[in-house]
């Protein structure tokens, strides 16, 4: 059990350091570990998700504190998100876990996908997407894959040109909001009182990592971070894939 718990604090401390720093992959580097571990999607992204409140809450006060944060940026994502984030949680715990794992497995492979093509290409593309229609759909996919609000809102706004800083900051200040409202809809579906484990581990390593965070998302090299995430994360997609033909 001690075993376990100082894994979940690794992950927990790993993925927030990287999601604090670059704007996203708590959820995608911890679901995708949780469920290499044996864990069903739905109490992995749950899991996630409530871990997330403590986690988020800390990421967003350390942005603020070192003004990283566009409100009104924050105040266009926030309601939308909310939406999109309850539908998504809603939808997960309903369908039965043999159809959800595939696709959960194959959307965190798409994530990987992602993050890899916006190293090799450097997106820098000049292109609109409505800032509500990307906050309800990055929330939506968050909650089913357990991860995703950051590589898919962050990605898109760095993507048509918006300055890292102030979009890492605010997207990570509103996914606190966004993730308690998930969190709700998960706690009033599934019962997770066996898994504080997990989510004990998750919220102590994320908040060792969260301050830290903050400062570096002004210091550290954005492309080496998306290096390392991306090969973290196409190597659990990797052994979700080989597990689904067990």
């Amino acid at each position: 059990m001690e075993l376990d718990f100082a894994l979940f604090v690794f992950i927990g401390f790993f993925a927030q350091l990287v999601d604090g720093a670059l704007g996203m992959a708590f959820g995608v580097i911890s679901t995708s570990s949780l469920i290499a571990l044996g864990t069903p999607p739905a109490i992995a992204s749950a899991a996630v998700h409530t871990a997330e409140i403590a986690t988020t809450g800390i990421s967003g006060a350390s942005h603020i504190w070192h003004r990283n944060v566009n409100w009104a940026l924050f105040r266009r994502l926030v309601i939308p998100g909310v939406i999109g984030g309850v539908v998504g949680a809603y939808v997960l715990t309903e369908l039965p876990q043999e159809i959800v794992k595939p696709l959960v497995t194959l959307y965190l492979a798409a994530m990987a996908v992602m993050i890899f093509l916006r190293i090799a290409a450097k997106l820098r593309r000049r292109w609109e997407i409505p800032i509500p229609i990307l906050g309800s759909a990055g929330a939506f996919l968050d909650a089913i894959g357990g991860g995703g609000w950051g590589p898919i809102v962050t990605s898109t706004l760095l993507a048509k040109g918006d300055e890292p800083r102030w979009t890492i900051g605010s997207v990570n200040t509103a996914e606190f909001v966004i993730t308690i409202a998930i969190s709700l809809t998960f706690l009033s579906q599934l019962d997770l009182s066996q898994h504080l484990t997990v989510i004990g581990g998750l919220v102590l390593g994320g908040a060792l990592a969260a301050p830290l965070a903050g400062y570096l998302v002004k210091k550290l090299p954005q492309r080496l971070l998306l290096m390392l995430v991306g090969a973290v994360i196409a190597t659990l997609t990797l052994v979700n894939l080989v597990s689904l033909f067990r």
